[in-house]
């Protein structure tokens, strides 16, 4: 008999695989609005492990951070670019096929990986829920590549703007 815990691991597993997959091939709307909802499911799949992990501000930062503040970035230059729906409805094989080849690829190499690696557990269990030791190693280990996808996503944001303005004065 499995425990409630088990029941929601697999439920929301099972939620994010499924939305994430209908974000990239979704069947039923070409809308890209259709696909950022699929994405906001798969945010908040995603919290929802984090929550049965006990990573309970990893959960409220998914939420707020990429479910709300990106996800409204993301619809904001969706809307901003006003895509035809024509371009939107024809398929490009040659993509399509590279991106088989290129998922194929990673699955190859990520399967190569996980049965070349041993699974060890952690030695010596930390208290759960320590938000000092998190910002730590984010500040202190990752501030130059969180400092670059800042200004990545700003240089992506105002060329949108750019390119989807009419006429340039």
């Amino acid at each position: 008999m499995m425990n409630m815990e088990t029941v929601l691991f697999y439920l929301f597993a099972a939620i994010a695989v499924l939305s994430a997959l209908l974000v990239v091939a979704n069947p039923f709307s070409r809308n890209p609005v259709t696909s950022a909802m699929f994405l906001v499911l798969t945010m908040a799949s995603l919290a929802g492990l984090f929550v049965l992990l006990h990573a309970f501000f990893l959960a409220a930062a998914q939420i707020l951070v990429y479910a709300g503040a990106v996800m409204v970035l993301f619809l904001f230059v969706i809307m901003l670019l006003d895509l035809k729906a024509e371009e939107r409805r024809r398929i490009h094989f040659t993509g399509v096929a590279a991106g088989i080849v290129s998922v194929g690829t990673i699955l190859a190499i990520f399967l190569t990986r996980l049965g070349a690696s041993s699974v060890s557990g952690p030695k010596d269990p930390v208290l759960e829920g320590q938000t000092r030791d998190l910002g730590r190693l984010l500040f202190e280990g990752y501030l130059l590549p969180l400092e670059i996808v800042g200004v990545l996503l700003l240089v992506a944001m105002v060329g949108v703007v750019l390119l989807s303005k009419k006429e340039l004065k």
